[in-house]
């Protein structure tokens, strides 16, 4: 294990297109979403140990989810655990945990990973890794894992790279907001464009000149509190001074204005599992189509569906096609795949009740 690697894993997300399930209180990566066993963080933890030393993962959480961190990875010291005592999106995360791994190790190469996102091929994840780790030793860059694009998604940002660029990996041109159909077609016909999967890599000096030259303002914050991080009183420091920096993207932040950026086309299969529908796609179905989580179910004349229960209860569907069947803790949801981007607002609505 290389003692330089870090990894920043983020587990702050709600997930509110995945309620009843996904809650406020219980957030999908903390759920085991497919089944498998493991939860969504377990899984990630666990793929980022075949290549980094464990107790080089911090884990970047909102307060309210220290206790589920600690439990359900109990391999991790509460001193890895990094709390956002506010909602700042995912610049200021960054930079705090990125000055922290810097004083502790300014040799220091690291990767921002999702904690909620689905990897089939782990071996072919850490080979990326790897190649991206090695880059980033030798250059100043900032770099980004891209995901193949599949079909014309107009639910994902994009990175156009250089057509003529013939190496492995890639110089990024530009990032592109989430495009109308017709546009994402069009990435898909020009074949120089990749999904924005939010996996970074750069080493801590890269990343770190990165935020000096670009938030000048947001730099000076934090670097107010170099001496009291990895000791006892980074805690008030960063209560107190947290929910000061811009709530700002590490995209719109650093990545969109920089120009030593790269790209490593990923060659592992990748799923946000951002929806119930692309849960579904990474589900054991039956003949008709079916995804089953957890319950015992009777299904006839039904298909395409997703049906997930906590409790030990019969399911039986008859009928159905193309519904998101979900019965949890009083809460029982029926609704149409086909309007599955309407969750989040129907979650709103069952909060007030």
């Amino acid at each position: 294990m290389n003692k330089n690697y870090y990894a920043i894993l983020m587990a702050g997300g709600v997930g509110s297109r995945f309620w009843p399930v996904s809650t406020t209180e219980f957030p999908k990566q903390f759920h085991d979403m497919l089944g498998s066993g493991e939860t969504l963080i377990q899984k990630t933890f666990s793929r980022l140990a075949k290549l980094i030393p464990a107790e080089n993962i911090l884990i970047l959480t909102n307060e309210r989810y220290n206790d589920l961190v600690l439990e359900q990875l109990p391999m991790v010291k509460p001193e890895q655990v990094l709390l956002e005592p506010a909602m700042r999106n995912t610049a200021p995360c960054i930079l705090y945990a990125s000055l922290k791994i810097q004083k502790q190790n300014p040799e220091a190469v690291m990767v921002v990973a999702p904690s909620d996102h689905w990897i089939e091929d782990e071996n072919a994840f850490v080979a990326n890794l790897q190649q991206c780790f090695d880059f980033c030793q030798k250059e100043n860059a900032l770099m980004t894992l891209g995901i193949q694009p599949t079909f014309p998604n107009t639910g994902f940002g994009y990175i156009e790279f250089d057509k003529s660029d013939g190496n492995r990996i890639k110089r990024v041109n530009q990032f592109r907001e989430k495009p109308d159909y017709e546009t994402a077609k069009s990435f898909l016909e020009q074949g120089n464009f990749l999904w924005n999967g939010g996996i970074f890599i750069w080493s801590v000096k890269s990343v770190t000149e990165a935020f000096e030259k670009f938030q000048p303002q947001m730099n000076a914050l934090f670097q107010k509190g170099m001496e009291s991080y990895n000791t006892t009183s980074e805690k008030q420091f960063i209560n107190e001074n947290y929910a000061l920096a811009e709530n700002i993207s590490i995209d719109y932040a650093v990545m969109e204005k920089a120009t030593n950026v790269y790209v490593l086309p990923a060659t592992f299969d990748w799923n946000d599992l951002g929806t119930w529908g692309q849960l579904h796609e990474k589900l054991t179905k039956d003949e008709n189509n079916n995804g089953v989580i957890n319950a015992k179910v009777v299904i006839e004349n039904a298909s395409n569906n997703i049906i997930r229960s906590d409790a030990d209860k019969l399911i039986v569907v008859d009928g159905l096609h193309d519904y998101i069947i979900v019965d949890k803790e009083g809460v029982l949801l029926i609704y149409p795949k086909s309007k599955e981007q309407e969750i989040k607002r129907i979650t709103a609505l069952a909060n007030e009740l």
